[in-house]
């Protein structure tokens, strides 16, 4: 069950991070992250009243806090990095970040993962690198990019994004399962609040046309249920299995791309798939 809860919390973060990059080419970064991110906070908040009852600790919303100071960061990075940069590219170099730093944090707590599950956690990764991998016409483009920058469009973003987000899931794996979703719920007070006086410093609106809207409600819904998922299979599985299958969704990102916008995907795309479908195997085999 941890494993599927964490399987599920990977194909919404990939559809939440696909449409909210999707919806930052329209109406930016900022507004998408203020809207989405309230939208999730108002769905948590009308769903506690009916999940079992919880008592959070004075740590718990601490953690939470910290979750959604470094989470709301790392959304509002990777929205913008997803605005401006290739999909394929800025999701998996987010997750490669996102997965090393929980994964090592456990690693030096005392966490050790039996051998069948360390090999799926590198096949994990690997296959989060494959993905990342475009076709040799859009590579030969980006190579002559690179000659007059350091990096591509948005991979610096999506660098500094993976950091904030390893260390978002790092703080939600903290809480006690006593405390529920009330880290989430203070999470999500902590991101709207500093992202609606960032909108309001600068003077952004925060209108867009309908259709955008409802598209940007639906990321913060999906992102939202993404982040309680993995937050009941932090509590349950080990993290450095978790926050592995919880960072594969750049596969469904890519997915819902070659989908949506009929990107096509390249071989070493394609075995980044199956390779993270193969981590998903010997993850479980190995935990059972």
């Amino acid at each position: 069950m941890v494993y599927l809860l964490a399987l599920g919390s990977a194909l919404f973060y990939g559809a939440a991070d696909f449409t909210g990059g999707l919806t930052s080419r329209r109406a930016g970064a900022i507004p998408v992250v203020v809207v989405s991110q309230f939208s999730g906070m108002v769905l948590l908040g009308l769903l506690l009243p009916f999940l079992p009852d919880s008592s959070p600790s004075r740590n718990d919303l601490v953690w939470g806090a910290i979750a959604g100071l470094t989470g709301g960061i790392g959304v509002a990075l990777l929205y913008r990095a997803l605005a401006v940069g290739t999909m394929a590219v800025v999701a998996p170099t987010t997750a490669v970040c996102a997965v090393a730093i929980p994964v090592v944090v456990s690693v030096l707590l005392g966490e050790r993962p039996v051998p069948l599950a360390v090999a799926g956690i590198v096949l994990g990764i690997v296959s989060i690198v494959l993905v990342s991998q475009q076709r040799s016409a859009e590579s030969a483009a980006n190579s002559r990019a690179a000659s007059s920058r350091r990096l591509p469009p948005g991979v610096g973003l999506a660098l500094v994004s993976g950091v904030a987000i390893g260390f978002f899931f790092l703080s939600l794996a903290r809480t006690e399962p006593d405390a529920g979703m009330w880290p989430l719920l203070m999470a999500r007070l902590v991101s709207v609040a500093l992202f609606g006086v960032i909108a309001l410093a600068n003077r952004q609106s925060l209108r867009m046309p309908a259709s955008v809207a409802a598209l940007v409600v639906a990321a913060g819904c999906i992102d939202m249920l993404a982040n309680a998922l993995y937050v009941l299979a932090a509590r349950e599985g080990p993290l450095s299995i978790v926050v592995t299958l919880s960072s594969l969704y750049p596969a469904s990102t890519v997915l819902l791309a070659r989908i949506v916008l009929r990107e096509r995907l390249s071989s070493l795309q394609v075995t980044g798939v199956v390779c993270a479908l193969a981590a998903v195997v010997l993850i479980v085999s190995g935990g059972r």
